[in-house]
């Protein structure tokens, strides 16, 4: 069991496009856990060289307090990725994300360059799974290297990939989420669900956070700094869990050589000991996180 003080919340993980000095400048007072300063997708083809320097500065500044500070860079193949992992490697973020992950060579490729790069061994590899092909090979990604630590879906381009569309429930890409999560626990590593595009629609989003959270996602990823305190909200602990993984853990421990053991009526077992210690691990995560 991870304990408290190396468990990292990832309940809202916002991107932030890197050619927006302001927006940088906002997200230093923004209460996600983390930022991925975005080199792709957020940053028009003539700005990227500019967007690349400011992100690097940004997470050598010391100025984003305790949140995980993750570099988004452009995809294998596109004319920025070279330029783009030497120097995010040289920055040292906790983490950089990679779009477009389609297999398990490609993470080994990754890791490779990382390493030839001079990237600290703190800074891991986050894969992004974004098409057909990566759902159904999820677990060979997740499982390629010790060094990436971190899926994230990629639901726009998969709604895209798929010829779906995007509706409430998600209902075309359940069959692709529940793969993925299914890679990434297999291989022990954390996940994080995709965007929510609508940005304005609050009730919308909250529920695909809590469905998000009861399919075991860790957090989600958003565009909006609005949407942090609703995903914050959604991905921790409830009072009550906190409260009743408490109780679990007292009975256990009380009820240690007694056979049956039992908290509310309920039979606890090993498993029921493991949730409420993972419950309560967060929880302090979080508090310690927040407070600071």
């Amino acid at each position: 069991m991870t304990d408290s003080t190396t468990f990292r919340p990832r309940r809202s993980v916002l991107y932030m496009p890197s050619s927006n000095a302001r927006a940088l400048e906002k997200a230093k007072s923004i209460a996600c856990d983390g930022i991925i300063f975005d080199l792709e997708d957020a940053v028009a083809p003539d700005a990227k060289p500019e967007a690349r320097g400011s992100a690097c500065a940004a997470v050598g500044s010391g100025e984003y307090g305790r949140r995980e500070l993750i570099i988004r860079i452009n995809g294998i193949g596109t004319p920025w990725h070279d330029d783009d992992m030497g120097a995010a490697c040289a920055a040292g973020p906790d983490a950089i994300a990679v779009p477009k992950v389609n297999d398990a060579e490609e993470v080994r490729q990754l890791v490779a360059a990382m390493e030839k790069a001079g990237a600290p061994e703190r800074t891991t590899l986050w894969a992004m799974v974004e098409t057909p092909v990566a759902m159904l090979r999820c677990q060979e990604i997740a499982a390629a290297s010790p060094r990436l630590s971190v899926l994230v879906m990629g639901t726009n381009d998969l709604v895209k990939e798929l010829y779906a569309e995007h509706v409430p429930g998600r209902q075309p890409l359940l069959a692709g989420l529940g793969l993925a999560l299914l890679g990434a626990r297999a291989a022990g590593k954390a996940i994080l669900d995709g965007v929510y595009n609508d940005v304005k629609n609050a009730e919308g989003f909250l529920a695909e956070c809590e469905q998000g959270r009861q399919m075991g996602f860790d957090g989600k990823t958003l565009i909006h700094p609005g949407q942090v305190e609703g995903a914050n909200q959604a991905f921790r602990p409830s009072p009550s869990a906190v409260d009743d993984a408490r109780g679990v853990l007292a009975a256990w421990e009380e009820g240690k050589g007694s056979g049956v053991v039992t908290y509310n009526g309920k039979m606890i077992e090993n498993l029921h000991v493991e949730s409420a210690q993972r419950t309560l691990t967060m929880h302090e995560a979080i508090e310690a996180l927040e407070q600071a």
